[in-house]
């Protein structure tokens, strides 16, 4: 296998020398840190307690709710500016 020559900025070569253990090449430090910090997004998926699951839901139901009071009233406003636009093209013809 080849090998490739990288330039790192001093406090970059100071950060991996720091986590390189003593039985390890800096190859092996690099892959190691990359194989940690390289996670499948689907891990993550099902680790929420039953109370900070229903807590999540109670919080997204409010909020959708407070979204749908607010473009509901806004349509309600709109549709009274409409009838009042009407109304008075209505009286000027």
């Amino acid at each position: 296998m080849g090998t490739k020559t990288i330039g790192v900025r001093e406090e970059v070569y100071e950060r991996l020398k720091a986590q390189k253990r003593a039985n390890e090449s800096f190859t092996d430090t690099i892959d190691r840190l990359i194989t940690e910090s390289t996670t499948d997004w689907r891990e993550g998926f099902g680790t929420l307690s039953t109370s900070e699951a229903e807590e999540l839901e109670t919080l997204t139901t409010a909020t959708r709710n407070r979204t749908a009071d607010g473009m509901s009233s806004r349509q309600q406003e709109a549709l009274k500016e409409m009838a009042a636009v009407e109304a008075n093209t209505d009286e000027t013809a």
